[in-house]
């Protein structure tokens, strides 16, 4: 590893004590997991929808638009995945020190990376989402079509077709999309978030 000569982290006088005051409310990182097609987008979109309801200032990072830019050099292999999710971790912690709450809606299948998520943005920040969804029914849903592609060879390291998912062991908490609906998952969130980024708590 090489010498990280000449770098001093400056300390700035606004910081983010200063601005989750004035926003009125903890910075926080939802890191929502799970296979493709469980409803992790959706339910990180409802999700965001109602904390920006409530004032609280929010920001989504979803698989899909990460890749169109900031990782749209990365490829779908174990480290291009790796590196995927470390990304977003730095990206997540940097918005959590301007005072957000962050929802990052990404498959995430392998512990370690989801560890090193934690350990980056920080164990007070961090809480883990388990979108929990059997593999079959997201296969029947398969909004995307991947899944399909997936089987016939046409996308490789697919989680859950040829790639691991491995289940979160200890996860802040699971919601299960195939036997609640979207406002009953929505709301179980939402009664877990708030007492934990509200300063009036």
């Amino acid at each position: 590893m090489k010498e990280k000569l000449h770098i001093v982290p400056h300390r700035h006088q606004v910081n983010r004590q200063t601005r989750e005051l004035k926003n009125g409310h903890r910075a926080a990182t939802l890191w929502f997991t799970g296979f493709s097609g469980s409803g992790k987008s959706t339910l990180a979109n409802q999700v965001e929808q109602a904390l920006a309801g409530k004032g609280y200032r929010t920001y989504i990072l979803d698989g899909d638009n990460i890749r169109t830019g900031i990782n749209k050099d990365l490829d779908f292999s174990e480290s291009g995945r790796v590196e995927n999710i470390r990304r977003i971790a730095e990206v997540a912690k940097l918005m959590n020190d301007a005072g957000l709450v962050v929802l990052t809606a990404f498959i995430s299948p392998f512990t370690k990376d989801r560890q090193q998520a934690r350990t980056i943005i920080g164990e007070e920040s961090f809480m883990e989402i388990h979108v929990d969804c059997p593999l079959e029914v997201c296969e029947q849903r398969d909004v995307k079509g991947l899944y399909e592609k997936a089987r016939k060879g046409l996308i490789s390291n697919f989680t859950g077709i040829d790639s691991p998912f491995e289940v979160p062991e200890k996860p802040e908490l699971k919601v299960s999309t195939h036997l609640e609906d979207l406002e009953s998952c929505t709301d179980k969130i939402i009664h877990y978030i708030i007492p934990r980024i509200s300063t009036n708590e």
